[in-house]
């Protein structure tokens, strides 16, 4: 499920629940490759084999910022705004891991919108987003990403 709307029509949103994205599989070149793009190789991700040995996770999980990370490719299938220009991630009011993703898991985003401000140009959208983990007994991510999206 996935919702399609206008500028104009965001602020009748409030409130609702816009979709859920498909599953996606985090895998360890994904984390490898996290790894790598921001320094952060601490074992529990990256040694496979001391992380199944050693980690109580019973193997290696993926990094918090890197399960934050997903929020924009999951958000893409969630919701599509049809006649924006542009927008751009303006930051977050909160953001929690509540249980680790591990390697090879897969994950999913549902958001719901909770606010809609004008802002110069265009509008500025407040969302109560939760990653979930197939199978999981809670969320992996939950976060309140703001974005700006701007009209033409």
């Amino acid at each position: 499920m996935s919702t399609t709307t206008t500028m104009a029509e965001l602020p009748g949103l409030i409130g609702t629940e816009l979709g859920t994205s498909d599953w996606y599989e985090v895998g360890q070149q994904h984390v490898n490759l996290f790894a790598e793009a921001t320094g952060d190789h601490q074992w529990i991700h990256v040694d496979v084999e001391r992380a199944k040995a050693e980690s109580p996770f019973g193997g290696p999980i993926a990094h918090g910022y890197l399960t934050l990370s997903l929020l924009v490719p999951l958000f893409a299938q969630v919701l599509t705004v049809t006649d924006t220009v542009m927008g751009i991630n303006y930051g977050l009011n909160k953001v929690r891991f509540p249980s680790p993703v591990p390697v090879g898991a897969k994950v999913r985003l549902t958001a719901t919108l909770t606010g809609v401000e004008e802002v110069a140009g265009g509008l500025q959208l407040t969302f109560a987003a939760v990653i979930e983990r197939e199978g999981g007994a809670k969320p992996v991510c939950i976060a309140e990403p703001v974005y700006r999206y701007y009209g033409g």
